[in-house]
C-alpha cells in the first residue's frame, strides 16, 4: 500500500484570500466583505488540507481554505464535482455540435432564505456577472398546487409583499389574521381549521428555544397540528404537503421545530413579508442554465485558480486515527484499484453522513463520541426524473407541487428559465425543447397504475408512473398540458439501480428530519483537533438537509480548523436563521413559563 501526500498546490504568487470587515446584523461571527488580500502573515505556511468529498460542502470548505493561504486537495468519489447537485450529460443524445441533453439528481432551488450559499457564489466569477455565479440565479414567481381527480388546482403568488409591515408593527395577532386570510384565499378549508392552524403557528412563533429544542423536537409535526383529526383536505395541503414533498420526510414523523422553524417561518412566512433574505430575492429561486454550468464547473475553475487541487474517481475507504489524531485517509480507485494512503495536516470530512460515517473505524469512534450518535440518523430517497418534451411546457412560473400523487412529485418547467441558453439549439438533436424537470418524494407508497411502490418498479415503470401522476395533476378537465406525443425521452440519476428487484438502491440519499434527530447531529468539531465534519447532516443553524446547510456547515468547520491552527485569518462568516424583534419579547415570557413546566401562553392544546 502505498502513502501519499496531499498534493500541495501552485505557489502562492497571484493567489489571494478574502479579507472581512467586522459588521453587525443577523451573523455569527459576522463580517463584510472587502477586496481580496494575502494571507495575513500569521497564517500557517501552507498547511494542507485534505477534503474528503466534492459536493457542496466539500467546495465550500475548499473555497474558504484557499482563500485564507491553505494548501488544499479535495478527493471525489465521482470522476466530476457537485454532489447531488452536478449535471451529468444524458448519454448518446447530442447531435449537430449540440450539448448532450442535461440530466441532474433532482431540479435545483435556492429559496430567498439562503443567505451563506448566496455569499460564496457572489465570490465565484462568471464572466459579464458582476455578482459572479449568483448573477445566474432567477426568481420563480410563483407556485402551483396541482391536484388530480379533477379538483381545483392552487396558485400561489411566491412574490413578497409590496409594503411590508414597518419594523415594530408585527404582532401575534396581525400575523395571525394574515394567516387566516391567506389560507382563506388559497384554499377551501373549514373555518375553525384554519383558525385552529393559524394558533398552531403562532405558538410555534412565540415559543423559546429552549421548549423548540427539549418538547417541540420530540413532537412529529402530523400531532402538533393535530392533523389525525381534521379533514383529508387539511392533512394533505398543511400536513404532507408542506413536509414529504419539500424534505423528503413525512408529516407524521417530521420534527416540528425543523418544520416549524424552517419550512413555515424562514421560507414562507419571514419569505413573503421579506424579512431574513438575500438582497433582491423572492421565496424562490433557481438557476439560468444546468447546474454544472452556471455553478459547479465555474466554482471548479475559480478553485483551481487558487491553487485547490482534485483527486476524482476516488473512494474513501477509511480514517486513520492513532495517537490522538487521524493519521491519514485509506483510499482506493471508484473501481476497486490500488490502495494507498494520503496524509495532511487537516481532514474535512464532507461526505454524506450515510458515506462518511462508514468510514470511521472503532478507534476514530472512540475517541468522540458524537460520531457514534451519528448511526442513529436516517436517510431516504429523494430522486428526479427528467423528461424531455417537444413543445415549450412551463406549467407554471415556479415549481409545480402534485398533492394528491401518492408518490409526492414536485416539478418545475426548466428552459423558461435558461433564458441564456435555447434549448434545442444549444442541446439534444434539436427535437426537444424543454425539459420537465419532476422529483419523486415517496417511494413507498403504491402508484396509480401498476399499484406497486417506487422500488418495487422497474425503470421503464416508473417513468410510466410518474407521467401519470403529472398527467393526473396537470391534465385538469378540458385542458391538456401534457400530451403523450410531446414526450421524446427521459433520464434517472444512475445511482438508483436495482430498481424491480429484490435490493433497490440508491447511493445518493437525502437525510430526513424525523423527531429527535436535532439531538444526534454532530458539531463540525469534533474532539480530534485535526479533524472537522461539513455536511448537510452536521448541527446547523439552517436544521435542514439543503445545500444551504451543507454550506453553513463548511463555515464552521472551517472556523474550528483556523481556531486550531491559532490563525489570525478572519473567520468565515455565518448567517442565522431570521429572528423576528417583534417575537423577542413573547419568546422571554415563553422562556419563564417553560423553566416553571407551564405550556406556551397561546398553546390551548
Amino acid at each position: 500500500m502505498a502513502t501519499d501526500h496531499a498534493q500541495q498546490p501552485h505557489p502562492t504568487a497571484g493567489h489571494s484570500r478574502r479579507r472581512f470587515l467586522t459588521a453587525a446584523g443577523g451573523a455569527v461571527g459576522a463580517t463584510a466583505l472587502r477586496p481580496a488580500a494575502r494571507a495575513a502573515a500569521g497564517t500557517p505556511s501552507r498547511r494542507r488540507v485534505a477534503v474528503l468529498g466534492g459536493g457542496v460542502s466539500g467546495l465550500s470548505a475548499a473555497h474558504e481554505l484557499a482563500e485564507r493561504g491553505y494548501a488544499v486537495t479535495v478527493y471525489e468519489y465521482y470522476d466530476i464535482l457537485g454532489g447531488k447537485a452536478r449535471s451529468m450529460d444524458v448519454p448518446g443524445t447530442a447531435a449537430g455540435g449540440r450539448k448532450p441533453l442535461p440530466g441532474e439528481h433532482g431540479f435545483r432551488f435556492f429559496p430567498g432564505f439562503y443567505r451563506n450559499l448566496p455569499d460564496t457564489m457572489r465570490r465565484i466569477p462568471f464572466p459579464g456577472n458582476a455578482a459572479g455565479v449568483h448573477g445566474n440565479l432567477r426568481n420563480a414567481t410563483e407556485e402551483l398546487f396541482a391536484r388530480g381527480s379533477g379538483r381545483p388546482d392552487l396558485h400561489f403568488p411566491l412574490r413578497r409583499v409590496t409594503t411590508p409591515p414597518a419594523p415594530g408593527d408585527i404582532t401575534a395577532s396581525w400575523i395571525r389574521d394574515q394567516i387566516l386570510s391567506a389560507l382563506d384565499v388559497v384554499t377551501r378549508l373549514p373555518a375553525h381549521e384554519v383558525a385552529y392552524f393559524a394558533d398552531r403557528l403562532l405558538v410555534h412563533l412565540t415559543s423559546c428555544d429552549a421548549r423548540r429544542e427539549d418538547q417541540w423536537e420530540k413532537v412529529a409535526w402530523w400531532d402538533f397540528i393535530r392533523a389525525g383529526e381534521m379533514s383529508r383536505e387539511y392533512q394533505t395541503l398543511l400536513g404532507i404537503g408542506q413536509t414529504r414533498n419539500l424534505v423528503a420526510t413525512r408529516a407524521e414523523v417530521a420534527s416540528t421545530r425543523t418544520v416549524g422553524r424552517v419550512i413555515i417561518e424562514a421560507l414562507i412566512l419571514w419569505g413573503l413579508l421579506g424579512r431574513g433574505l438575500d438582497g433582491d430575492a423572492d421565496i424562490d429561486r433557481v438557476l439560468n442554465a444546468p447546474t454544472s454550468e452556471a455553478w459547479i464547473d465555474p466554482w471548479e475553475a475559480h478553485l483551481r485558480s487558487l491553487g485547490v487541487d482534485f483527486v476524482t474517481g476516488t473512494q474513501v475507504l477509511e480514517i486513520g486515527y492513532e495517537g490522538g489524531r487521524v493519521t491519514g485517509v485509506r483510499v482506493a480507485a471508484r473501481d476497486g484499484g490500488h490502495e494507498r494512503t494520503v496524509t495532511a495536516d487537516h481532514y474535512v470530512c464532507a461526505m454524506p453522513v450515510e458515506h462518511a460515517r462508514a468510514t470511521w473505524g472503532r478507534a476514530l469512534r472512540a475517541a468522540d463520541p458524537q460520531l457514534d450518535r451519528c448511526d442513529a440518523l436516517k436517510t431516504d430517497w429523494m430522486t428526479g426524473v427528467m423528461f424531455y418534451l417537444r413543445t415549450p411546457t412551463p406549467v407554471v412560473h415556479g415549481h409545480i407541487n402534485c398533492l394528491d400523487s401518492p408518490w409526492s412529485v414536485t416539478a418545475v418547467g426548466q428552459a423558461q428559465f435558461w433564458d441564456v441558453r435555447d434549448f434545442s439549439r444549444d442541446y439534444g438533436d434539436g427535437r426537444a425543447h424543454d425539459c420537465l424537470s419532476a422529483i419523486i418524494s415517496e417511494w413507498d407508497k403504491p402508484g396509480i397504475l401498476y399499484g406497486k411502490t417506487a422500488k418495487e418498479c422497474t425503470r421503464d415503470e416508473i417513468v410510466a408512473e410518474l407521467w401519470a401522476q403529472l398527467k393526473d395533476g396537470l391534465n385538469d378537465t378540458g385542458k391538456t398540458t401534457l400530451r403523450d406525443e410531446d414526450r421524446l425521452g427521459w433520464f434517472m440519476d444512475p445511482a438508483v439501480t436495482g430498481l424491480g428487484g429484490p435490493e433497490p438502491h440508491n447511493r445518493e440519499q437525502l437525510l430526513i428530519h424525523p423527531t429527535g434527530t436535532l439531538y444526534h447531529r454532530p458539531s463540525a468539531r469534533t474532539a480530534i483537533p485535526n479533524f472537522f465534519l461539513a455536511g448537510d447532516y452536521v448541527r446547523t443553524d439552517v436544521d435542514l438537509a439543503t445545500m444551504e446547510g451543507a454550506n453553513e456547515s463548511a463555515r464552521r468547520a472551517v472556523n474550528a480548523l483556523l481556531d486550531t491552527d491559532g490563525s489570525d485569518a478572519e473567520r468565515c462568516r455565518v448567517w442565522e436563521l431570521y429572528r423576528p424583534p417583534e417575537m423577542e419579547p413573547l419568546k422571554r415570557i415563553d422562556e419563564v413559563r417553560y423553566r416553571l413546566g407551564l405550556p406556551n401562553t397561546l398553546d390551548l392544546g
